[in-house]
């Protein structure tokens, strides 16, 4: 019998007082869902990019100068993967709770329960907000950082650094050298940068499986519409009067003696308030209006000529040679002369060896005493190279060889002029010339002027004709002004002008086109 105070033993309250805040049950606790391969891995890449991304700041603040791919590594490579340690971290968790649903049907529920009256759900709920935010945060400075970086001139330039490696040294020595690359292949709003960057997937494809042109072809058409780049800074309508300017050659013998020829270049321009359309910039689209037809893409054959004056007048030149049918004519896309027409190579010039060789020599970096150094350094430029290593050792060899043979005391006298000359020479095939990529003077034409290219004689060669007998002239008075080198004054006045006078007699050749002797490497 029992006594009558005395209680039966109660079991332990395992349930407890549930109006407690704060109360867990008591018992072991199953296992995190972040147990899972998919998961762990999401936090390894995670763990993996937030360290290196702190180490590339810590480079960053201590001033160390990173090389191209730093960018392509911190602000696109790393935050992609943490993006991606992001999303397998709650997809393998996901994953992991329908494994367990899978083996014990009735001990998971159907959906998670979030109860934030437990302290545990609470301080999950604060890490959770907490991380998301750091992420988000990291994320968009993340995305600013890679905008600006794939506009960057590293980008461009150094990145895909064997097949842009011509372009991107023709363009740290052209007037644009300040101008990033987009300003001019993208220009402003979304709409052309979001173009520019699908169309940029292939050409990743390309670089990483090499099978981009060698070299790369020229002109590129998915280009926004040139004058939309262009005109954001050079406004035709104030191109007007006369541009003065001397060229200095120097002549392919003993004394490399130079020549200079002064002369006012009629740029002209279009525009009711500076006149009426005159001189080199008649040709752009203000007043007047000027269709072609070209038979090749990079457009140095050009059969047809339509041009359109303010007044509404429509006159069309036809070459004489016959070479295409009207129909074959009519067949071709017509394209209107915009600034690239002529100004094909703005910013990625590859200079001809003689005209490199002829401002090394104005510049001072060449000594005209050396006998013959025009001659031999436009010479060893043209050879042919299978390497940047090769010429750097045929050059040295060609230089200091033909003045050890041919001019002894010379040789003697000037070493420290020769060494100089060779190191120049050298300089200028690096710059100019790039047969890892068969890139050259020769294979991008510059189509301003005419005397290594066909250029303005491309149409005005005294070869097209219109239909009542009008000739597009190849006078060299049209947009020039030549000058006399002695008293500095125009030559071409009160409607008349003096012919050019050719620093070397070659009357038996009047009319022939430059380029018939100036091939740019020597003649």
């Amino acid at each position: 019998m029992t006594a009558p105070n005395d209680e039966e033993p109660k079991a332990p309250d395992t349930e407890g007082p549930r109006s407690v805040p704060g109360y867990e049950p008591a018992g072991p606790r199953a296992p995190s869902l972040l147990r899972n391969w998919v998961s762990l891995a999401g936090l390894v890449f995670i763990a993996l990019a937030l360290a290196y991304t702190l180490f590339a700041l810590l480079v960053t603040l201590l001033g160390v100068e990173p090389n191209p791919y730093f960018g392509l590594l911190v602000y696109i490579l790393f935050p992609a993967i943490a993006l991606l340690g992001l999303i397998l971290v709650p997809v393998g968790m996901l994953w992991e709770r329908r494994r367990r649903r899978k083996l014990a049907p009735g001990e998971v529920p159907t959906y998670p329960r979030i109860d934030l009256n437990l302290s545990s759900a609470r301080r999950g709920l604060f890490v959770v907000a907490g991380m998301s935010s750091f992420f988000l945060v990291l994320t968009i400075v993340a995305t600013y950082q890679a905008y600006h970086f794939t506009d960057s001139v590293t980008f461009c330039g150094q990145l895909c650094h064997t097949p842009m490696k011509p372009e991107f040294i023709a363009y740290k020595d052209s007037p644009h050298a300040r101008v990033p690359c987009v300003a001019c292949h993208v220009g402003p709003g979304a709409s052309w940068y979001v173009r520019s960057k699908f169309s940029g997937l292939y050409q990743v494809y390309a670089v990483l499986s090499t099978t981009f042109p060698r070299p790369i072809t020229t002109p590129i058409r998915a280009l926004r519409p040139v004058r939309e780049g262009c005109e954001r800074c050079h406004w035709p309508e104030k191109f007007y009067g006369a541009q003065f300017k001397v060229f200095t050659h120097f002549a392919a013998d003993e004394k490399n003696t130079p020549t200079q020829i002064p002369m006012l270049i009629d740029i002209g321009g279009g525009s009711a308030e500076h006149g009426r359309a005159t001189g080199i910039h008649w040709h752009m689209a203000i007043s007047n209006k000027v269709w072609f037809v070209a038979t090749d893409k990079q457009q140095q054959t050009i059969p047809w000529v339509r041009m359109e004056t303010e007044d509404g007048r429509v006159t069309e030149y036809v070459a004489k040679d016959g070479a295409l049918t009207p129909q074959q004519i009519a067949a071709l896309p017509r394209q209107l002369v915009e600034c690239v027409t002529c100004h094909s190579r703005p910013s990625h010039r590859f200079r001809p060896p003689d005209q490199a060789v002829d401002e090394a020599f104005a510049a001072g970096k060449l000594d005209p005493s050396l006998p013959f150094l025009k001659q031999q350094a436009v010479k060893v430029l043209a050879g042919p190279y299978s390497s940047n290593e090769a010429a750097a050792e045929g050059i040295a060899t060609g230089l200091d060889g033909f003045y050890h043979g041919s001019y002894a005391k010379a040789y003697a006298e000037k070493q420290a002029q020769i060494k100089q000359a060779i190191a120049t020479t050298q300089a200028i095939y690096v710059n100019n010339i790039f047969p890892g990529m068969n890139a050259d003077w020769r294979t991008h034409p510059d189509n301003i002027g005419h005397l290594y290219y066909p250029g303005c004689f491309r149409c005005h060669d005294g070869q097209h004709v219109s239909a009542d007998g009008r000739v597009l002239s190849n006078d060299c008075t049209t947009c020039h002004s030549f000058l006399n080198a002695a008293s500095a004054r125009p030559t071409k006045n009160a409607g008349h002008s003096e012919p050019f006078k050719h620093p070397v007699d070659f009357s038996a050749l009047a009319g022939t086109p430059c380029t018939t002797c100036h091939s740019g490497a020597g003649s």
